[in-house]
């Protein structure tokens, strides 16, 4: 017993320089003035709700209502990746990104189109199920203590350290000919493309010395990978840019083996780095973004102490500015400057979110058209086409239906950079109305056909098409 209360008592002495620090940052006279927050006066916008209600899967392929045509040329799969599942047993989460990763498989083969969807059955997933409530943290949401244990037992676990989740419910992501669901933490799970089944857990801690990667790694043409990933250690925090082989080198190579750093770079506090989502590439430079959202890592150790969530964690500080970071893949660093890439009529989408290019041609070179949803709600509402050169903008856009991520997929007989369609999954929170599959021309921005679905779908984040 006397064991267990010096042990205790270790924990709390632990425990309290965070906790003063925790508190100093709530005391007025030693902390600055907060700006209250703004919020948008936008009104009357439609109720999206349904939008982010848990569905159930559908498991076996099930056909689609095709109107209009569908080229006979499009042939693979559209796979895509988004949070499903919003609550277990009567505990519910707090933020959309916390969600049940939900893989969705839309199969396109002559003029026609099924779709099944599955939920990932990550160790997450698992256990959430057994348990019928969270007992994984997620972004937004702390896994509260088991009920179950002593009123000493819960307090207790207020210290025990906050596990990352496997819960890889951003994108769909490709290493050395395997696809793989990811997130943002150190965790992946490769996947079967054809059944939807996770095949293997993979940890990018037994490969590389990071903390987590990005959803959002870039490719160079023989294959090559570089992501970017976050390490933590008693010097605080690094921003590291990872290079992954392109290929396998035989068949014991599994997964990640063969990945190395490639650079590594400060942030400006390392106690305070930047979060970020992904990062750009060119033929021979690789360009990442130090933006003033900043993650303070005091807060991300004392989190689960204080009931708070990673997301708690995260503050916009825009007294420390923009930094760019131009890394040579061989050498060093230089800054880069930027251009304009349209005209004042792109107000008209809102804001702008799920950029795609065509990335099989212009991937690290120059490129003149770009395709993203345009938001004038808290979804996407719109579609749009840039020209940079002419600065011209075309839209697609239907009163009351949110399109996804637009998917540019290239005509393999065609000439042109914009040669090709544009896929997006398009819902909507009536439920009088279905979802679709939308196929858009993308040279000319209009409709082609569009693949009705018979069940609700949320909606989601990003994904790719695999060709066949």
């Amino acid at each position: 017993m006397l064991s267990y209360i010096l042990s205790f008592t270790s924990l709390l002495t632990q425990y309290a320089a965070d906790f003063l620090w925790f508190l100093l940052q709530y005391v007025p006279a030693l902390t600055s003035r907060r700006q209250p927050p703004t919020f948008s006066n936008r009104k009357g916008l439609e109720c999206v709700i349904p939008l982010f209600s848990s569905v159930e899967e559908t498991p076996q392929q099930i056909p689609t209502r095709v109107k209009g045509q569908i080229p006979l040329w499009l042939k693979g799969k559209l796979l895509r990746n988004g949070p499903g599942k919003y609550e277990f047993g009567r505990h519910q989460y707090n933020h959309w990104f916390d969600g049940a990763a939900l893989l969705h498989q839309f199969t396109i083969k002559n003029g026609t189109v099924t779709y099944q969807s599955k939920f990932l059955r990550s160790d997450s997933f698992k256990t959430n199920s057994q348990n019928n409530r969270i007992m994984a943290s997620e972004f937004g949401t702390l896994a509260m203590p088991d009920p179950c244990k002593s009123v000493f037992g819960r307090f207790m676990s207020r210290f025990e350290s906050m596990d990352m989740t496997d819960n890889c419910n951003v994108n769909y992501v490709v290493y050395k000919g395997d696809y793989y669901v990811s997130t943002e933490t150190n965790f992946m799970h490769r996947v079967d493309v054809e059944t939807l089944e996770s095949q293997e857990k993979v940890n990018w801690e037994k490969y590389v010395a990071v903390n987590g990667a990005t959803a959002h790694p870039h490719y160079d043409p023989d294959g090559t990978a570089y992501n970017m990933g976050n390490s933590y250690g008693s010097h605080g925090s690094n921003y590291n840019i990872i290079q992954i082989p392109p290929q396998k080198s035989g068949p014991e190579d599994t997964s990640l083996q063969g990945a190395k750093i490639l650079c590594t770079i400060q942030p400006k506090d390392r106690m305070k780095p930047s979060y970020y989502h992904s990062f750009a590439m060119s033929k021979n430079y690789v360009i990442f973004v130090e933006l003033p959202l900043k993650m303070n890592l005091w807060k991300l150790m004392t989190a689960k102490t204080f009931g708070k969530s990673f997301m708690d964690a995260i503050k916009w500080e825009p007294q420390h500015h923009t930094r760019f970071h131009v890394v040579n893949k061989h050498t060093g660093k230089i800054w880069c400057t930027y251009e304009g890439l349209h005209d004042e009529s792109l107000r008209a989408a809102g804001g702008m979110e799920f950029p795609q290019i065509n990335y099989a041609r212009c991937n690290g070179t120059q490129y003149r058209f770009f395709y993203a949803a345009g938001f004038t709600h808290i979804v996407g509402t719109s579609l749009v086409k840039v020209d940079t050169k002419t600065k011209e903008m075309k839209m697609w856009k239907e009163e009351g239906m949110y399109p996804s991520e637009p998917v540019f997929v290239p005509d393999p007989k065609g000439t042109g950079e914009d040669s090709g369609v544009i896929l997006s999954v398009v819902v909507t929170p009536k439920h009088n109305q279905g979802t679709f599959l939308l196929v858009l021309d993308a040279e000319k921005f209009t409709e082609l056909g569009r693949a009705e679905v018979p069940v609700q779908i949320p909606y989601g984040f990003h994904g790719i098409f695999v060709q066949q």
